[in-house]
């Protein structure tokens, strides 16, 4: 892939439209993992509509462009796939039984858990203020599964376990970034997705109805235009000065909730997000200044 020039506002453009499109996609989750659209499809189902339609949209590009394929790190693409995959459909899961801000919200605990592993995994060393934040969205990731016996979100362990593979699958982006180009990591990984979504799909798979076909290729189209935006911004500017901005994320799925499906967040949700994305923004804030 091609080195862009810095470019901090289109930059800051292609991340905030990336984060409309990935909110877009949690709605077309929960509108197929409820009854909105017909029968529920199983969320395996709907993890297979994701990576089909992905892969559609972004093997179409590679006709046109034609991109050299560089050498293959097979392990790394398997890993990085099989908890991308995992990730994605417990996220789908959850999506279906809470509302859409507190799903997100919680997703934000990715990059801790992220930070957690690469200790073990990577080597890196973690100091008091990357301590410091992940303790704090830990406690806001607590807040919105509302430890309590009427209220315990039990959907929401499924969020939080999302993220929890997500933060594994980041440690394979990493290892991944700097060994091939952007476009044949989106390209690999959407191929391997579809090869192990379309095998896990077969004992649950039902007939889509017309809409409920509508929605997963939307869902599939959102993912492919979200991830070509978020390459993009990274290609623009630096991780640490982008990745804040892709908190705006909440704020899209707050609004679809509310626009969509009547859901406004109470207070408890609006704390428990605060706390994660306080906790998130100065881990990030961390990051830049050890690059820096």
């Amino acid at each position: 892939m091609t080195l862009r020039a810095a470019n901090p506002p289109l930059a800051i453009a292609f991340m905030l439209t990336a984060t409309a499109f990935i909110a877009g996609t949690m709605v077309m989750a929960k509108s197929l993992g409820t009854d909105a659209l017909g029968p529920p499809l199983h969320p395996l189902q709907i993890s297979h509509g994701r990576f089909l339609f992905a892969f559609l949209a972004i093997a179409s590009v590679a006709m046109v462009l034609r991109p050299k394929i560089a050498k293959l790190n097979f392990g790394l693409h398997i890993g990085r796939t099989l908890f991308g995959w995992g990730g994605v459909t417990l996220m789908f899961a959850a999506v279906a039984f809470i509302p859409l801000s507190d799903a997100t919200a919680i997703s934000f605990l990715n990059p801790v858990f992220g930070m957690l592993f690469a200790i073990p995994l990577l080597g890196e060393r973690v100091g008091k203020w990357r301590w410091c934040a992940a303790f704090m969205a830990l406690v806001g990731a607590l807040i919105l599964l509302r430890p309590g016996p009427e209220s315990f979100q039990l959907a929401g362990l499924l969020a939080l376990g999302a993220a929890v593979i997500l933060g594994m699958e980041l440690i394979f982006i990493k290892k991944l970034a700097n060994r091939e180009p952007a476009f044949q990591i989106l390209l690999i990984n959407n191929t391997m997705g579809l090869c192990i979504a379309t095998l896990a799909v077969l004992p649950v798979w039902t007939m889509p109805t017309s809409e409920q076909w509508m929605a997963l290729a939307a869902l599939g189209g959102l993912m492919a235009a979200a991830q070509a935006c978020f390459v993009n911004a990274m290609a623009r500017a630096d991780a640490s000065f982008i990745t804040p901005f892709s908190y705006v994320t909440l704020i899209f799925a707050t609004l679809y909730d509310l626009v969509i499906f009547d859901v406004f967040p109470d207070w408890i949700s609006i704390l428990g997000a605060v706390i994660i994305l306080s906790g998130a923004s100065l881990l990030a804030w961390r990051e830049r200044k050890l690059r820096a």
